[in-house]
């Protein structure tokens, strides 16, 4: 084969250097693709490199796929490559994969959210109530709630969609936080899936299930804010603190984020609301001699949560007599006291979807208030059933 002239291979070299690919650089040259392609592969097995390095930041050892010199694109990160060699075993072309990276991701989305946020004037306060007991929290569990699914009762034995999601959350918690003592604090425990899906693809962030859904995102995300926001409404007319939460499931990790971020923003000026931003999947508050843990239930089984929070808490742990962690994620009740700690797994008021009810996962819908003593831990606890009128 001839030899090309070193200006030619110059030419190919900076041309790809320039507009970071073999494609873009054969059109800006008006050269046919697989020429300027051919001459690019031989300037570089022969040491070329670009005259000029200011004119690109992209590696050139793919001639295809633009590549950072030192580092892939922000927000990816590189999970394997693909080489073509020939049968003297030089390298041809090699394709690097790369992958968003979740981290980098959230950290985006989270400082877009709090931009969004600036935005957003603060809810006027809600008058307290004259009286309350100052040794008593009380804490409302909505867990597992599912906004944006649809279910068909022929197929799943009951209905669920966005309308009967805020109407049966919203009545549902009022009934509850009314029959609830004047506990000194209140607290609303959102213990993660609350929303169905996380974007604007009805699908699994994380497996990529493609999910029954009821309407739009922005619609679900409408939804689920006007639910949380009644829902403090009228805790704050019970109790005289209310401390919020809004735990990552593993359908919304990305929705728990901007809940937190949005209500942290739109109870800013109110000294009687507290909203945990943490994005610890671990969160624990004490209430005197009373430590209560939440997690969604989705990183750690049941039987290895006492072990966490001992760790995690071992101060609180240490000076606290009674414990309890408080779970959802599976759909039905169940509760195993260990040894200093009980694990509290609740139910979910939502009706099963399609992938429930073909696989038999079927349990009582059913919700519930559990009130906490500073000196005596668990003292009351109300269950509540789904109602579907909003008052």
């Amino acid at each position: 084969m001839a030899q090309r002239p070193p200006e030619i291979l110059q030419r190919a070299m900076d041309a790809v250097a320039a507009h970071g690919n073999c494609a873009a650089a054969a059109r800006a040259l008006g050269l046919p693709a697989q020429t300027l392609r051919d001459q690019y592969i031989e300037a570089r097995n022969k040491g070329f490199k670009p005259q000029n390095q200011a004119l690109s930041s992209w590696k050139t050892e793919n001639p295809d796929v633009a590549t950072d010199s030192n580092a892939p694109p922000e927000g990816y990160k590189i999970k394997g490559t693909s080489t073509l060699v020939n049968g003297r075993g030089e390298t041809l072309v090699q394709w690097i994969k790369t992958d968003r990276e979740l981290e980098q991701l959230e950290r985006m989305q989270r400082a877009a959210l709090q931009a969004m946020c600036e935005e957003l004037k603060p809810l006027p306060e809600v008058a307290a109530p004259q009286h309350s007991d100052e040794d008593l929290a009380t804490l409302y569990t909505l867990t597992d709630c599912h906004i944006g699914m649809l279910a068909w009762d022929k197929e799943t034995g009951e209905d669920w969609d966005l309308n009967i999601a805020e109407e049966t959350l919203v009545t549902t918690l009022i009934q509850m936080i009314a029959a609830a003592p004047n506990s000194e604090v209140g607290i609303v425990n959102q213990l993660g899936d609350f929303l169905h899906f996380d974007s604007l693809t009805p699908m699994t962030p994380t497996n990529h299930h493609i999910l029954d859904a009821d309407s739009r995102y922005q619609k679900v995300v409408e939804v689920a804010v006007r639910v949380l926001r009644r829902v403090i409404t009228a805790a704050l007319a019970k109790h005289k603190f209310v401390r919020v939460y809004a735990h990552e499931g593993n359908h919304d990790p990305a929705g728990s984020v901007w809940l937190r971020v949005m209500f942290s923003q739109l109870y800013s000026d109110n000294p009687r609301v507290y909203v945990e931003k943490s994005p610890n999947p671990y969160v624990a508050w004490r209430h005197g001699n009373t430590l209560i843990g939440f997690h969604h239930g989705h990183l750690a089984k049941p039987t290895s949560l006492p072990l966490i929070f001992a760790a995690k808490y071992s101060k609180e742990w240490g000076e606290t007599e009674y414990r309890y962690v408080h779970i959802g994620h599976r759909h039905h009740v169940h509760e195993i006291e260990h040894p200093g700690v009980k694990v509290v797994q609740h139910p979910t008021l939502a009706s099963p979807d399609a992938y429930a009810a073909r696989g038999g996962w079927l349990s009582k819908r059913q919700a519930s208030s559990i009130t906490y003593h500073k000196l005596l831990g668990e003292v009351g606890r109300g269950i509540f059933v789904p109602i579907r009128k909003v008052t």
